[in-house]
């Protein structure tokens, strides 16, 4: 998975910093807070499956900055804190780990359609797992980190020059090892599929 990923990324550099900056008095920056559900696909391995381990879906607060290089080209940086995750399995909830999930997209936005802006984005998903280690199994643990691509379609409708109000789902590749001491129990590819709304402010 990794070298379609880094090449990905790379590619997704060079066009952006070969791109003509904008104007400035085109609004460069905006900033978005969303409301954001995510629905965990949960496919599962060895062990893992027939423990039936799963994540719980749950909503979570999202933060995004982006950066217009043209009216069409733009780059998002996806941001939240660290969120908890509850683990359940056959045997109930079994413990509850915390993801930091940052994204780094590359965006085109549609600007012909008036107040209504549709984009489509591509990029990289790193989530960073913590408390790796808190399960009610003693020696049970997860991988420290997972890297995916992400993909993304939503749209901005323009209230008024800065202010408008955000759609927006995004498709992460996601996956981490289950670990029993040094032995790998199997793999939960949690993969979800992120749906939120909230508002953005472009200066």
């Amino acid at each position: 998975m990794f070298k379609p990923v880094l090449s990905s990324a790379l590619l997704a550099a060079a066009l952006a910093a070969s791109l003509p900056v904008q104007a400035a008095d085109q609004g460069s920056f905006m900033v978005r807070a969303r409301a954001v559900h995510i629905n965990f696909d949960n496919g599962q391995s060895d062990t893992v499956k027939a423990l039936d381990v799963t994540a719980q879906n749950r909503w979570i607060p999202e933060v995004d900055l982006s950066y217009f290089f043209t009216p069409n080209i733009a780059a998002e940086l996806v941001l939240t804190y660290p969120q908890k995750v509850k683990i359940d399995s056959v045997l109930g909830k079994i413990g509850t780990i915390k993801a930091l999930p940052p994204s780094l997209m590359l965006q085109y936005h549609f600007t012909n359609l008036g107040a209504f802006k549709p984009y489509v984005g591509l990029g990289l998903n790193y989530t960073v797992f913590y408390k790796r280690g808190n399960f009610d199994i003693p020696g049970v643990s997860v991988d420290r980190s997972s890297v995916g691509l992400a993909a993304q379609a939503g749209f901005d409708y323009a209230l008024d020059k800065n202010w408008s109000l955000n759609m927006d789902v995004k498709y992460i590749q996601m996956d981490t090892d289950v670990k029993l001491g040094s032995t790998k129990l199997g793999k939960l590819d949690l993969n979800p599929i992120t749906a939120g709304i909230g508002i953005g402010y472009r200066f």
